[in-house]
């Protein structure tokens, strides 16, 4: 289930095919800068990367290597008795396996600088708008707030000034769309494609965030979080 919410409240509700005759939802077009692996990780143990020595005086070779697999298997056994069996994990096929729950939300009357430092501190590049009330009416990216951490040009503080001290709401994408956290993920998938933004608020039918969904939590869902159940 989807909606889209914006300052006059719930907009639409229904299915990903007919968001697109919601005209106001724009679609967005910016390029995504990509987190890299950095040189400082240190690369998975393998047996494989241990670079081989003169031998020791000991047993042959093969007979060495069979006696060290099986204390290294000892050693794992020793290490797992005790420990509590991990619960079976379900494939994740909806909206809510991957969300990030309590997202940051700011309110439209909020100072884009004031914005723009939330955001930073949390490590998040976009969050719900909402009213008195708590329910979504917009999505702050922050690429579209001035780049208050650059200096500006000789002659263009005032400018600059009068840019970081605007309100979010002249600067959120409203309407926007939200999603259900029982949504299917594919669905889901295929509005973030159309629309080009980077995430949705997840919230109930009344319009409360109950979480966000962005593009990286699917992303890390299929990198590193198997089983992901998304064409059965």
């Amino acid at each position: 289930m989807f909606f889209v919410f914006g300052p006059s409240g719930q907009m639409y509700r229904g299915g990903p095919e007919n968001l697109s005759r919601i005209a106001s939802v724009r679609r967005v077009q910016r390029p995504q800068a990509l987190r890299t692996r950095t040189t400082d990780e240190a690369p998975a143990f393998s047996l494989d990367t241990l670079a081989p020595g003169p031998a020791p005086p000991g047993p042959p070779p093969a007979a060495a290597g069979h006696a060290s697999l099986r204390a290294l298997d000892a050693v794992l056994a020793y290490a797992q008795t005790g420990q509590p069996t991990p619960p079976t994990r379900q494939p994740l096929t909806r909206v809510r396996d991957v969300m990030t729950p309590r997202a940051l939300t700011v309110r439209p009357d909020a100072i884009v600088n004031h914005a723009w430092q939330q955001l930073a501190e949390h490590g998040v590049a976009q969050a719900p708008v909402v009213d008195a009330l708590g329910r979504v009416v917009g999505l702050l990216l922050r690429a579209d707030m001035a780049p208050l951490d650059l200096l500006p040009e000789p002659g263009h503080i005032q400018a600059a000034i009068a840019l970081a001290r605007r309100p979010v709401e002249s600067v959120m994408v409203s309407p926007v769309p939200a999603v259900a956290p029982d949504t299917d993920l594919r669905r889901l998938a295929t509005v973030l494609l159309e629309t080009g933004l980077p995430g949705l608020p997840v919230t109930d039918d009344l319009g409360v965030p109950v979480g966000f969904v962005s593009r990286t939590d699917i992303l890390r869902a299929v990198a590193a979080d198997p089983p992901l159940d998304l064409w059965s």
